[in-house]
């Protein structure tokens, strides 16, 4: 019973839309309006400032650390751990307070992943940052962040996170088709200038 009352307590802090809050709060705006229409950090710092978009990427990826983390102290069996972590994902994704909408849940994949495998993500972040800044284009680096953590994974011997990581990765690069379409046609907006 506690595994299943924590399994939806993790979709339903998941579902929590800090970028949304803050915007609303600190500007009155809504970020899924002006800019990428997405609630990530990316645009709530262009739309807000740097440091409110320092506190959406804290408090996004908090929610994923804190959702695998009390699920490893609950109970650190692979199945309901991975259930826990999909489902903090998944809140993000397709929030409970935004109509089943969300973000594209980077963040908080990031967040999940630290308890579970700290070194793989690491390098995986080592990565995706590099490939921000040779490229220019925030979602590169996600998209380069989450198809490469599975490797790292299967390289290093977790097996039993990889169902977990491949899952993830389905659902952010399908968050990022848009993205994906804009790239391939030279569309894709460069964090190097947002600021105009």
């Amino acid at each position: 019973m506690v595994d299943i009352l924590w399994i939806l307590a993790a979709y339903l802090l998941g579902s929590v839309p800090f970028g949304l809050v803050f915007a609303r709060c600190v500007h009155g705006i809504d970020p899924r309006e002006i800019g990428s229409g997405n609630i990530g950090a990316t645009n709530v710092a262009r739309l807000c400032g740097f440091g409110w978009g320092v506190c959406t990427l804290a408090c996004d990826l908090g929610k994923g650390l804190a959702a695998a983390g009390i699920a490893l102290y609950i109970n650190p069996n692979a199945i309901f751990v991975t259930l826990a972590s999909f489902a903090a994902v998944a809140g993000h994704r397709w929030s409970c307070f935004m109509g089943f909408q969300g973000g594209k849940a980077v963040a908080t994949s990031i967040g999940v992943f630290l308890p579970l495998a700290f070194w793989q993500t690491f390098v995986a972040l080592i990565l995706c940052v590099g490939c921000i800044l040779r490229s220019g284009f925030v979602s590169v680096g996600s998209l380069a962040f989450i198809a490469s953590l599975p490797f790292f994974l299967l390289l290093t011997g977790v097996w039993r996170f990889i169902p977990l990581a491949l899952a993830v990765a389905v659902v952010i690069i399908k968050a990022h088709e848009a993205n994906i379409l804009r790239l391939l046609s030279g569309g894709e907006k460069s964090w190097k200038k947002d600021k105009s």
